[in-house]
């Protein structure tokens, strides 16, 4: 039992300690208050005064009488305040849990406090930044595009018509505190389903083959919520704890579509993501509502994360539901983008920095962003399937009043095709920070 540890700031023990403290005191008062009236009524020299005299050390100096006694009771109350504790949090204390349960109470306590922030897209580049941020904040929300028609989510979708889990879950697995192992339980695929190149395992309609746990856990619950789809994946984020939470853009399934430069139509997040020369995507229906959660998250959010992830299957797809795009440009937080640290074959190949920012501006409005985060160190390891490109830094973008840009490290050293989780959150706790004065100044500017 580590004693110290539990007096650490943040904790909450120290107050309430201090208050038994002075408890004790009042105690003693009283006590010594009593045995001094008790003792001018005694006879001197008898035994009841020589017991009295004995018991408060009257053959010592009053200086040293004072110490022994006080020595004496700190370490007897420290005993009985770890003895205490022990006895209430062991049979509290997982089986396997690696982490002594004071440090668990510490990192619960200091995350409850960091910035609520609200993040946006969907994909891979959404499940980095939820690892590497839930280090930093509890208060953290994740806003999942619900436009995805492939694999496993697409067979639910068509089947039980409910919008796609699969961003979802991979949401939900990042959040969690035992991430890595429910990462691989989550997205566990049944046997059956056909592989194919280049792309996600396929589905057979009306089998389990192909389909990941967690597609069938979120499809259950909103089975059993009446075909609540919001509810279902509020109990999902419950059921597994996850350090924040996570919610669909919308309660209801959406389609992507897209026109090149060629004027070709294409329909559905899974064709879109294979077309290059891309000039326009939109949604249908176009007027679908939002989540009541997710406006409601990003109107009190403190930082706006839009970003990483697929441009036009996975983060565009949020902002164009109108609610949320209106949510996003009315909020007072800081609005950030942080663009990909590689391009995408298909829908971005060849795109710089400056295509990205004029893309998601055009789409949704010039305004919507303050800052852009975009990756500066160019020498992480290529993997040999690569089949990308760096994203340059062409900078500013044919705008206006283009946002400010920020660079830094922020690519995997072993992967220059994604990011690195613990760099991206810092970097963007950075840019946050180093924004949040001039915000408040621009603030206080227009209220004057």
């Amino acid at each position: 039992m580590n004693i110290r540890r539990w007096l650490a700031p943040g904790i909450g023990v120290k107050r309430w300690l201090g208050v038994v403290f002075l408890g004790l005191l009042l105690l003693a008062l009283g006590v010594a208050h009593v045995i001094r009236q008790v003792s001018q009524d005694l006879r001197p020299g008898g035994l009841a005064q020589v017991l009295i005299d004995a018991v408060t050390l009257q053959f010592l100096p009053y200086v040293l009488r004072g110490f022994v006694v006080g020595a004496v009771g700190v370490a007897v109350v420290l005993l009985g305040v770890a003895r205490v504790v022990r006895a209430v949090t062991e049979p509290l204390r997982p089986a396997d849990e690696e982490q002594p349960l004071v440090e668990v109470i510490y990192q619960k306590r200091f995350l409850a406090r960091g910035p609520r922030v609200v993040a946006l897209g969907g994909g891979t580049g959404l499940s980095a930044l939820l690892r590497g941020m839930k280090e930093h904040t509890s208060n953290l929300t994740a806003i999942v595009t619900v436009a995805d028609d492939g694999g496993s989510s697409g067979v639910l979708r068509e089947e039980l018509g409910i919008p796609p889990v699969g961003d979802i879950r991979n949401c939900i697995a990042a959040l969690a505190d035992a991430e890595p192992l429910m990462s691989e339980f989550l997205g566990y695929r049944f046997p059956g389903g056909r592989a194919t190149v280049g792309g996600p395992v396929e589905t057979q309609p009306g089998g389990l083959g192909g389909h990941a746990i967690g597609n069938l856990l979120i499809a259950a619950l909103t089975a059993v919520e009446g075909g609540d789809f919001e509810e279902g994946v509020r109990r999902m984020n419950r059921v597994l704890a996850v350090r924040g939470q996570v919610l669909p853009a919308s309660p209801t399934p959406i389609t992507l579509h897209a026109r090149t430069r060629d004027g070709l139509l294409v329909a559905g997040q899974s064709n879109v993501m294979r077309t290059g020369g891309i000039e326009r995507v939109w949604i249908t229906p176009g007027d679908v509502a939002a989540s009541e959660d997710a406006i409601a998250a990003i109107a009190e959010a403190e930082l706006i994360v839009l970003g990483p992830g697929s441009l036009y299957t996975s983060l565009l797809p949020v902002l164009l539901i109108p609610q949320i795009r209106d949510a996003v440009a009315a909020a007072s937080a800081t609005r950030m983008y942080v663009c990909n640290v590689a391009t995408q074959a298909g829908e971005t190949a060849g795109y710089d920095l400056a295509d990205h920012v004029e893309a998601l501006l055009a789409h949704t409005s010039s305004d919507l962003v303050d800052l852009v985060l975009a990756n500066d160190r160019f020498d992480a390891h290529v993997p040999d399937s690569w089949g990308a490109e760096p994203v340059r830094l062409r900078w500013p973008p044919a705008s206006q009043s283009p946002p400010r840009l920020v660079t830094d490290a922020v690519v995997a050293a072993d992967n220059a095709h994604h990011h690195d989780p613990e760099r991206l959150a810092a970097a963007i706790l950075r840019a946050a920070e180093r924004e949040a004065p001039a915000r408040r100044h621009s603030g206080a500017s227009r209220t004057a």
